[in-house]
């Protein structure tokens, strides 16, 4: 495991030959990497990019600080998972995020780098109220949930006029819709998304999945589906995570994509 000691960021722009090299941390109780890592590299490498799975976050911290990355891509499932709900996997998951690692990413980002957040990201790293004003989206314990998994009907917001989700059909899939999150003031939904099996009304409510963002310069992208491989190897969601990828990546983004 890497070391505090050993994160440190290498300023300077990425080299421009040769593919673009994205750093997938993931990984979590119920959310294996695998699943994700497959889904990316199937949507992403046709673009030129190139997936490299890290389970283990503090050393994908340290790998991001050697540089050389183009796109951060977190879809991790770990935080300090206080609480007796959670003993049976406390040892194996349980995590907080030390400062030299919060400092890498900062470093990453305020660089030019790119982020896209998927799914559990918002969740993530609970200890580091930051994170969340950069995802722009942070679990409440106790305030936020979601329904039980099942179908969820996933709708567009063209009119917010991005290219991101222009001609992206609304589409039904399997996922979990994440509701009663904390949201930066400055969100604006792309997308909405629903339970169409919750019995109880309220977990029925449309609910923001996808939006775009930036902090301190570094374009973000935080897309709330993608529980399993039901949602991720959708056609439709296959193609809102290309489109993702190069928002993040500041390139240019239209319906051929």
């Amino acid at each position: 495991m890497a070391t505090e000691q050993a994160l440190r960021f290498k300023e300077g722009p990425l080299h421009a030959a040769g593919p673009l090299r994205n750093l997938l941390i993931a990984g979590g109780v119920g959310h294996p990497a695998e699943t994700v890592a497959k889904a990316l590299d199937e949507s992403l490498a046709p673009l030129g990019i190139v997936t490299e799975l890290e389970e283990d976050v503090l050393r994908g911290c340290e790998r991001l600080a050697t540089g050389g990355y183009a796109l951060l891509t977190v879809a991790a499932l770990r935080w300090r998972m206080q609480g007796p709900r959670y003993a049976a996997d406390r040892a194996r998951w349980a995590f907080s995020l030390p400062k030299s690692a919060r400092e890498a990413i900062r470093a990453y980002l305020r660089g030019g780098g790119a982020l896209l957040a998927l799914h559990t990201a918002a969740i993530c790293f609970d200890d580091w109220p930051e994170w969340g004003e950069i995802v722009g989206a942070r679990w409440i314990w106790g305030q936020s949930g979601h329904p039980p998994y099942g179908r969820a009907e996933v709708r567009f917001a063209p009119d917010e006029g991005a290219n991101l989700v222009a001609d992206l059909s609304d589409f039904e899939c399997r996922d979990e819709v994440y509701q009663r999150l904390w949201l930066a003031e400055d969100v604006r939904p792309l997308a909405h998304a629903r339970s169409a099996d919750a019995e109880d009304p309220a977990w029925r409510a449309w609910a923001p999945v996808l939006w775009t963002r930036e902090w301190r310069g570094a374009r973000v992208v935080y897309d709330a589906l993608g529980h399993d491989a039901d949602s991720l190897d959708h056609p439709v969601h296959r193609q809102l995570l290309a489109r993702a990828a190069l928002h993040a990546l500041g390139r240019e983004v239209s319906p051929a994509n």
